[in-house]
């Protein structure tokens, strides 16, 4: 075996011990809120907020997706949220947390109010809050209810 041959078979051996100190593991997060309960709400904003930061002292990725729906949706409204500065503190430092609010809910409270109600510009619509959780969970993404 050429020096040239025996050279690249030892690169080939070693590529996937190399490729996998490179690479950072990716997790994946659902946190539900449902509650208009600002306790409930900030627990959820704690648990994103260690999680994130748990993962992100290890070089790992961790995507996260806060999922509002009933009498959650409230925690998302503009109008009267009780924790807007911690959603705007989200929003500007923490990229890898989203905010989804459901549009069955909205839908409700628009009717109910005359008016559809604000939401903060971080907020993401989905159609269902709870089919959104379904999916992700299809996914393999992890789910939990602080």
């Amino acid at each position: 075996m050429s020096m040239m041959l025996r050279t690249l078979f030892a690169a080939l051996l070693l590529l996937p011990l190399a490729l996998s100190g490179a690479q950072a593991t990716e997790h994946k997060l659902a946190l539900q809120i449902s509650d208009n309960d600002p306790a409930k709400m900030n627990a959820v904003l704690n648990v994103a907020a260690n999680v994130s930061k748990y993962y992100s002292e290890k070089g790992d990725e961790v995507d996260i997706q806060i999922v509002a729906f009933n009498a959650g949706l409230n925690m998302l409204r503009a109008d009267k949220s009780p924790v807007l500065d911690r959603l705007k503190s989200f929003k500007q430092g923490m990229p890898n947390v989203a905010f989804m609010a459901c549009e069955n809910t909205l839908e409700s409270m628009t009717k109910a109010e005359g008016k559809e109600p604000p939401l903060v510009e971080n907020a993401k619509r989905v159609t269902a809050g709870v089919v959104t959780l379904i999916e992700l969970g299809e996914k393999g993404w992890t789910i939990v209810r602080p």
